[in-house]
């Protein structure tokens, strides 16, 4: 194995007592500083989404140099397999944990929207913005999103959110929790 990919912090703990010694490539900062916490000992960050991740593993690695192990969650990576597939490499991507979406919008979200309390709505992946649109849909709360703000990491959950009444839909300059956080002031 060439090298270890991971798209979330939440594959790390899947691939810490096996491949903590492999040089590990990851989407941002945090995920870098999590892995770090954990004991991997080469990690390098692309600082931004699976697009930054996919060019700095092509120019980084070698197809030739051997695979890449790809780490992420169910029904994830797909795209970032398909890029580097296509510049050469040989990519075993592997699922090491699920995220299930909610079958309906949690209580205490439901009655924040319907009575107006709540004034802005982040959302840290396009799964997170497509789960919340069947959701809000399914609870009858779309009208509740007007007075709303909407907080996307990136521009594909910002695409998903437009067609909803949110008073502005913002994306977050850089594809991390601060930037997304820093949209809030």
């Amino acid at each position: 194995m060439q090298a270890t990919l991971a798209t979330s912090a939440n594959a790390l703990s899947a691939l810490a007592s096996l491949y903590g010694g492999h040089h590990l490539y990851v989407v941002g900062d945090a995920t870098a500083a999590r892995a770090r916490s954990l004991g991997f000992r080469a990690v390098t960050s692309a600082a931004g989404d699976a697009a930054a991740l996919s060019l700095l593993v092509a120019r980084a690695c070698r197809p030739e140099e051997g695979p890449l192990l790809l780490a992420a969650g169910a029904r994830q990576g797909g795209r970032l397999a398909e890029a580097l597939r296509a510049e050469g490499f040989a990519v075993l991507r592997r699922s090491v944990y699920a995220a299930r979406p909610m079958a309906r919008l949690p209580a205490a979200a439901r009655s924040s929207l319907a009575e107006r309390r709540v004034v802005a709505a982040l959302f840290f992946s396009a799964g997170a913005a497509e789960t919340f649109v069947r959701l809000v849909g399914a609870a009858g709360l779309v009208a509740a999103l007007a007075p709303l703000a909407a907080v996307a990491i990136g521009p594909a959950a910002a695409s998903i959110l437009r067609p909803l009444p949110f008073r502005c839909v913002r994306v977050a300059l850089e594809p991390t929790e601060e930037a997304v956080l820093a949209m809030l002031e």
